[in-house]
């Protein structure tokens, strides 16, 4: 994969961040650029932040893998595997509140499961002691317009919960 892609994709964002976004891999725009999530999945994701009353700057968004998988195919368990450790470190440092994990990829991979996503999201799981609420992938969204909604409800549920933990 190394030899393949044009920059690594480590993450951006707020390292004091009380929610991280987690994605699957970087696709081609993000493999030209070095950021996560800026083609059309990440402005869809940009205005889910906004719809949150939040900005890009006041979140944290990475992605399993840190390379583009050749011709954008599924993460394979070897690449998991070694990414993952970066991942885990990644989020040990920014010790967030909550994990959004964006799509099928990306909850299976941090929640250990095979369960599909259909019946994963809309309730937080649990990473390392942290809230995790997985949902859809933003270029799901696109592919799929009219589960926005349920998008919502989930984003609406990390907010509560963004809330609940700040008068605590």
């Amino acid at each position: 994969m190394a030899k393949t892609r044009k920059n690594v994709v480590f993450g951006d964002g707020n390292l004091s961040a009380r929610i991280v976004f987690v994605g699957e891999a970087p696709g081609a725009d993000e493999d030209e650029q070095g950021l996560p999530f800026v083609g059309r999945a990440g402005q869809l994701l940009t205005n889910i932040i906004k719809a949150m009353g939040l900005e890009r700057e006041d979140v944290y968004i990475c992605n399993i893998l840190k390379c583009r998988p050749p011709g954008n195919r599924n993460p394979q368990p070897d690449e998991i595997r070694l990414c993952e450790p970066y991942l885990k470190r990644q989020l040990q440092l920014i010790a967030p509140q909550i994990i959004c994990a964006l799509g099928s990829f990306a909850a299976k991979t941090l929640l250990k499961t095979e369960t599909p996503i259909t019946a994963l999201r809309g309730r937080f799981q649990t990473y390392a002691g942290i809230k995790l609420m997985p949902t859809y992938h933003p270029a799901y969204l696109l592919r799929n317009p009219s589960a926005k909604k349920q998008v919502w409800e989930d984003v609406q549920l990390i907010m509560k919960e963004i809330e609940t933990g700040e008068r605590s």
